[in-house]
């Protein structure tokens, strides 16, 4: 599994970024206003850390991550239905990328499968996402 897996996880956590960022720069959101959003799916210690890292806004950024988790652990089973998504593996994985702890706490307590797959992908993500955000912090202050 380890190419989906590496798919999964670049995919997932480019677009989590990426489409925080579109969507704070549509509402006309500060540079540092969007830059608190980009590292909002990963977990609370280490999004604070890329937000002050690159100029955002460490509290604003902690809100989000908590938001972004409780709201992927109430909300991914009824998506993961509506896409006939049944692997417990794949909505593990899905959840961590984008949820991290809360949804991973949630994934534990569906199915022991799901729970360990959200566990990978939420550290992996969380790796990716620390190397990733700070070269879109970049390109974000030279547009």
């Amino acid at each position: 599994m380890l190419l989906p897996v590496i798919v999964g996880l670049l995919v997932g956590s480019l677009t989590a970024a990426i489409s925080a960022v579109l969507v704070g720069r549509l509402f006309g959101a500060s540079l540092s206003t969007q830059l608190s959003l980009a590292p909002k799916s990963v977990t609370t210690p280490i999004a604070m850390g890329i937000a002050e890292r690159i100029g955002g806004i460490p509290s604003l950024t902690a809100v989000l991550v908590i938001i972004t988790g409780i709201l992927g652990a109430v909300g991914a089973r009824y998506v993961f239905d509506a896409m006939k998504l049944r692997d417990p593996a794949i909505r593990g994985f899905a959840i961590g990328v984008a949820s991290h702890g809360i949804g991973t706490a949630r994934a534990f307590q569906v199915n022991e499968q799901s729970g360990a797959f959200a566990a990978l992908a939420m550290g992996l993500n969380g790796a990716l996402t620390a190397i990733l955000v700070p070269l879109l912090a970049r390109w974000l202050n030279a547009v």
